[in-house]
């Protein structure tokens, strides 16, 4: 296997980003360009509680940082657990409001380019009721090897999501 951890395709050489090669593009290169379609607030977040994992991008030392994590949607708030050392978690519990993130979560697609992306913005919050805690903690497994010993809640703000479509809505 390639080191950028690709499945090799039997005939096609990888290109420079680790996808097989047709004349030097990433897979779908004969794909002509997608619409946008905006989606509205309740399939955004729909298609969110549908997939398992995303990206959590916060502030870390005044520098963007962002995370591969593994959610659940519950109680209208995108749910994720953390360890101790985590800087997410040093920031939501030390930020008596919260900490301001954005959550990007997505299926795309890259042969067809067709797909959707879901942003959520809204404050990260540490959770300390203990009946939401117990619930939270044993609904979402985290999937690395570490001590998730602390439960985020995200209140989606703001949710912006759109589909990449092969026609234009009319």
């Amino acid at each position: 296997m390639p080191a950028s951890g690709t499945v090799p395709v039997p005939g096609a050489a990888p290109s420079a980003g680790g996808f097989p090669s047709a004349g030097g593009h990433p897979p779908g290169g004969d794909v002509p360009p997608r619409h946008l379609v905006p989606l509205e607030r309740a399939e955004a977040l729909r298609l969110l509680a549908g997939v398992p994992f995303g990206r959590i991008v916060f502030t870390s030392r005044a520098l963007p940082a962002v995370r591969p994590v593994n959610h659940l949607l519950l109680d209208d708030a995108v749910v994720i657990r953390t360890h101790d050392g985590a800087a997410l978690t040093a920031a939501a519990v030390g930020a008596q409001e919260g900490v301001v993130v954005a959550y990007e979560a997505d299926a795309i697609d890259p042969v067809t380019r067709l797909g959707w992306s879901v942003v959520v913005i809204g404050y990260a919050r540490p959770v300390t009721d203990p009946d939401r805690l117990a619930r939270y903690r044993e609904a979402l497994r985290p999937w690395v090897a570490a001590s998730m010993d602390h439960t985020v809640a995200i209140r989606p703000d703001l949710v912006t999501g759109f589909r990449l479509v092969a026609e234009a809505a009319g």
